[in-house]
């Protein structure tokens, strides 16, 4: 005859305890998404907007860095070269941003749903003047 134990309160807690934490994908989707909010915040911030335009949607004194989630050949090696050396006529950001803020930015960047900042005091106030 086989004897078959109840499990112990100790197992039940103990099996309910890992069942309630979060699983590594889920963390890893939520530092993600943290890491987005932040790059879009650095990316307001920073003035991208001024060349970029919102969200990166490009304007006549810069491109577009809309296509960067599916373009390939835009590494994070190249993007975060691009910010710290600046290119063409994009100044360069060496000075200005840690290793932290290129590693959000490029978050930012690569975002397929790119999130976007709350305003910050000044905008909710009357517009600022834009040199034309």
């Amino acid at each position: 005859m086989i004897c078959r134990k109840k499990p112990s309160r100790f197992l039940l807690l103990l099996l309910a305890l890992v069942a309630a934490l979060p699983s590594p994908v889920a963390h890893s989707a939520v530092k993600r998404r943290d890491e987005e909010k932040a790059g879009a915040i650095l990316f307001r911030d920073k003035g991208c907007p001024y060349c970029h335009g919102d969200g990166g949607v490009g304007t006549k004194k810069a491109p577009s860095l809309a296509s960067l989630p599916k373009d390939k050949t835009w590494t994070p090696e190249k993007i975060t070269s691009q910010i710290l050396n600046g290119g063409q006529k994009m100044p360069p950001f060496r000075d200005s941003v840690t290793d932290e803020d290129v590693a959000d930015l490029i978050a930012y960047l690569r975002a397929k749903n790119k999130p976007v900042p709350h305003p910050t005091a000044t905008q909710d106030s009357a517009p600022a003047l834009q040199p034309q």
